[in-house]
């Protein structure tokens, strides 16, 4: 895995897409705690990748790595929810699960080139 920066991977500026977008779906939703939970776990994907690769050691990186696939399937479950409330619309939920799944397996991806490289 050659790159200069956190910055510089696919998988980060996508989990930061799917930050800004729950985000705005959720601007105006008054339900907070779910609101809350949701932000916080897709802020958290992004945050995770960065804070693992800015760690000294591949086996923090992969922690930090598998701390993020557990935050996308948190806000998968919770996209779930928020659709089956009326929260969020059907195609926005499908959308963004479908992303999610995608970051969940780059990130997979990830761990396994640390792996083979320790």
């Amino acid at each position: 895995m050659s790159y200069r920066s956190f910055e510089d991977l696919e998988v980060w500026k996508r989990a930061c897409r799917v930050a800004v977008r729950v985000y705005e779906v959720l601007r105006d939703c008054r339900d907070y705690g779910l609101r809350d939970q949701m932000t916080r776990a897709a802020v958290s994907i992004a945050s995770n990748i960065a804070e693992g690769a800015e760690r000294a050691s591949a086996p923090d990186y992969n922690r930090f790595l598998h701390i993020a696939k557990g935050s996308a399937a948190e806000l998968r479950t919770q996209l779930y929810i928020a659709q089956r409330i009326g929260l969020i619309d059907s195609t926005t939920q499908t959308e963004l699960t479908q992303e999610l799944k995608e970051i969940a397996a780059m990130l997979q991806g990830l761990t396994k080139s640390l792996k083979l490289k320790t």
